[in-house]
């Protein structure tokens, strides 16, 4: 049975220096011969302009926001129109270095295995890399784990999510990327990997670009360091105080099941029930 990918990119043009470079390292690819690709990436902003850019990646969904409603807004919204039953996560500034799929694509045939990252290394503005040792060891990492790290270091993730890979249906069941200004990954990374096991690979994937307008370097991210990572130490701890647990059997996710939505019945102005108008 054929499996499919779904990668997530919020774009945003003003920002998008480095897209070009992020396009052709998704290119260059190579999928487990029983995958296929979707790269849904949604842009934001009111005034879009990288369409054009990808209109020769056959393999793209492209979508505009028409507004300016943030990366988290942007990311739950490309995660709608997924298809694939793993969700990859790629900024439009990051590169994926080759064999990366090819390499962690099939840890998710083990039914334990629900979220997967690769090693990062930072890319530099000399182009020169910096590697990092990875703060959690290497393997199978139990539910609960990496939680407990970051509640022992101050609220800081020993997971970098820029390159997290998930399965879909619980990215969607644990309410996607949290709607925050700062650190949405994180708050929706915590709930799920409090639930469920995951794989920290040995595998270098990916490189994480470092540059002068970073969204986390901007005004607004450094004045709300604390609150995104407040907000997933308050999830962690209600959801251990509730007993949340996942019990779902991963071989019966169904990440392409269609949903019907209607038009919007809300308007009260005549005075009548709306569900009386709509059925």
């Amino acid at each position: 049975m054929t499996r499919k990918l779904s990668i997530i990119t919020a774009a945003y043009s003003p920002l998008a220096d480095y897209f070009s470079a992020t396009i052709e390292s998704v290119q260059n690819q190579e999928l487990p011969s029983d995958w296929e690709l979707e790269w849904l990436v949604q842009e934001d902003g009111e005034t879009p302009t990288l369409g054009s850019v990808l209109s020769g990646v056959p393999y793209v969904v492209y979508s505009a926001n028409k507004a300016h409603t943030g990366i988290a807004a942007t990311r739950n919204l490309a995660l709608t129109r997924a298809t694939g039953s793993i969700v990859h996560i790629l900024d439009h500034d990051d590169v994926m270095l080759p064999g990366a799929l090819s390499r962690l694509l099939p840890l998710f045939e083990g039914p334990e295995i629900h979220w997967t990252v690769g090693q990062a290394d930072d890319l530099l503005p000399d182009g020169s890399r910096r590697a990092y040792e990875s703060a959690l060891p290497f393997g199978p990492i139990p539910a609960g784990t990496v939680n407990d790290w970051a509640i022992a270091h101050d609220g800081n993730w020993p997971i970098h999510c820029a390159g997290l890979y998930l399965r879909t249906e619980l990215v969607r069941a644990f309410g996607g990327w949290g709607g925050t200004p700062v650190d949405d990954d994180i708050i929706m990374f915590s709930a799920l990997s409090e639930c469920v096991g995951g794989y920290n690979s040995p595998e270098t994937t990916w490189l994480y670009r470092v540059h002068d307008r970073q969204t986390h370097r901007s005004a607004q991210w450094r004045e709300r360091s604390s609150d995104g990572r407040r907000i997933a130490l308050q999830r962690i701890e209600a959801m251990r105080s509730v007993g949340l647990q996942v019990t779902g059997d991963p071989a019966k996710f169904d990440s392409a099941k269609s949903v019907n939505v209607g038009p919007a019945a809300k308007d009260t102005a005549e005075g009548r029930p709306w569900w009386k108008e709509s059925h």
